[in-house]
């Protein structure tokens, strides 16, 4: 069986200070401390070799009984982290208020007791923390029980109850978005956006719902935040980025507006950033969305937003809509400049580097390749996107991917090796639900080009191509091709003899 190395990732995401705190909980515990040796050896491995770790200890007592070491030291790493940040999130601090509540009521000190419940309630409240808001409540009615007991009636028990009601009703509330958000997050992180008209009636309905369409129907700031979210994401999800734009913009005032809620938002917060920057893209909106994203990294270390969890959002998202936003410009040698950068962060992130995150920044390294005309480059890349057997993570990125793995081919002139592409991807595409007539006018002049090889007769297939493709973009939904590959600006570069970049930035000014 192959040794376990989650001891060896958890040590690995360790921050200097972690380690500094870890090292200096261990110096004030007794006894033998073994664990440290282990600690400090897997620390200084590049990769986790638990057999050079054994040969390392190899006639102490301790390594005889490794896993139980192992396991040993990763439950004080933990304990170690919960003591190092108890202070640092809120669910962390009302965790330990409510077990401050529980220890004070044990030895009856009802009085002390009922302080920290005071206490707790009102950073509930502030950072709209129903769950533990509904929990403290509880213990103010134990505490009631016991000041009726001593002869204390002062406090209104009908007060109580109202609020408790008021409390579960934002908690179900705030439950029910959530429910409502994940289904569209499904619909968005399978496709991308909708692919047909089954997956547009799905969208719809959700967008529909009472909690949703109504007015007023969040109970909380939270709530009203995700509602807004949730708005966004049906109307991105349709590509209809206005409309994106105004629900967007509405949840960032929000948070804006309630800076403990922000705080505690982080994630979505930089999300939310993340879908304004694709509509101001699409809007050609270039400096506004320059000036985001530099919004979006100086978040970084602020309260709410240095997790690891978080910067590597940011990271990701910045860096792919920075490539976004200058592929949209033409500026592909911009792009290909910054990728070595962008590659040592991805290194540095390691596994911690999502699936999607990952695809999309692969992706997106191919367009900057091919936008500078180095396209075995480009194919090099957009192989690693399409070997990838993922069937259900963003298949508008893996479909587009195989039209892309086309135009690079033909672009190499591997014209015999194009035949058998072309009809691969026709299975690939007959396999899925799509209703975009664009995918098959556009095979069907790749084949035709593949097959004609003199210059004039090329030239001929572009300009039909170049009608029919264009007809077919004046309908909204099958203009999802060009958020992917700037196809008209491709067809407009062979036709007018020009780089890509060129006509990418042609178009722009026209």
């Amino acid at each position: 069986m192959k040794p376990s190395t989650e001891l060896f990732k958890l040590i690995k995401s360790l921050t200097k200070s972690e380690k500094r705190f870890f090292k200096l909980s261990s110096s004030l515990q007794s006894g033998d401390k073994n664990y440290l040796k282990i600690f400090d050896f897997v620390e200084k491995q590049e990769e986790y070799d638990e057999k050079e770790l054994k040969q390392e200890f190899e006639g102490e007592t301790f390594i005889k009984h490794l896993p139980s070491e192992k396991n040993h030291l990763y439950k004080l790493i933990l304990k170690s982290l919960r003591a190092y940040y108890s202070e640092q999130s809120v669910n962390s601090i009302l965790k330990q208020e409510i077990k401050n509540v529980e220890i004070l009521y044990n030895k009856a000190l009802y009085k002390e007791c009922e302080k920290f419940v005071v206490r707790a309630k009102a950073t509930a409240e502030k950072y709209e923390k129903f769950y533990y808001w509904f929990e403290l409540i509880s213990w103010e009615k134990r505490l009631l029980e016991s000041a009726y007991e001593a002869g204390v009636f002062s406090t209104d028990l009908d007060k109580l109850v109202t609020e408790e009601e008021m409390v579960i009703a934002r908690l179900r509330n705030l439950a029910e978005y959530t429910v409502i958000y994940s289904k569209i997050n499904l619909i968005f992180r399978s496709g991308g956006f909708t692919r047909n008209a089954k997956e547009r009636e799905m969208v719809e309905e959700i967008a529909d719902y009472h909690l949703i369409k109504g007015k007023n129907t969040a109970l909380s700031t939270k709530a009203a935040s995700i509602c807004y979210y949730i708005k966004g994401l049906c109307a991105a999800t349709n590509r209809n980025y206005d409309d994106s734009f105004q629900f967007f913009n509405r949840t960032r005032e929000i948070l804006d507006n309630n800076p403990l809620i922000k705080e505690d938002s982080g994630q979505r917060y930089v999300m939310t950033l993340f879908h304004l920057l694709r509509c101001y893209i699409d809007s050609k909106e270039f400096s506004k969305a320059e000036e985001l994203i530099a919004d979006i990294r100086a978040l970084k270390d602020k309260k709410g937003f240095n997790s690891v969890d978080i910067s590597l959002r940011i990271f990701g998202n910045a860096s792919s809509q920075e490539l976004v936003l200058w592929h949209s410009q033409g500026l592909f040698q911009k792009c290909v400049d910054r990728i070595p950068e962008i590659e040592k962060q991805q290194s540095a992130y390691g596994e911690k580097v999502s699936k999607e995150m990952e695809l999309v920044l692969t992706y997106n390294k191919a367009y900057s390749y091919f936008g500078v005309g180095e396209y075995k480059k480009a194919l090099q890349y957009l192989n690693e996107v399409l070997n990838d057997n993922e069937q259900n993570l963003r298949q508008d990125i893996y479909s587009f991917s195989r039209l892309f793995n086309l135009v690079i081919h033909y672009e190499l002139e591997n014209y015999d090796f194009l035949d058998y592409v072309v009809k691969s991807t026709n299975r690939y595409l007959s396999k899925h639900e799509r209703d975009y007539e664009i995918e098959n006018t556009f095979i069907k002049h790749i084949r035709k080009l593949a097959k004609t090889n003199a210059g004039v007769n090329q030239l001929e297939i572009f300009e039909k191509m170049s009608a029919e493709i264009n007809e077919l973009l004046q309908d909204h939904n099958e203009r999802a091709i060009l958020d992917y590959f700037n196809v008209s600006a491709w067809i407009y570069s062979k036709l007018n003899k020009i780089s890509f970049a060129e006509a990418v930035s042609k178009l722009n000014e026209d």
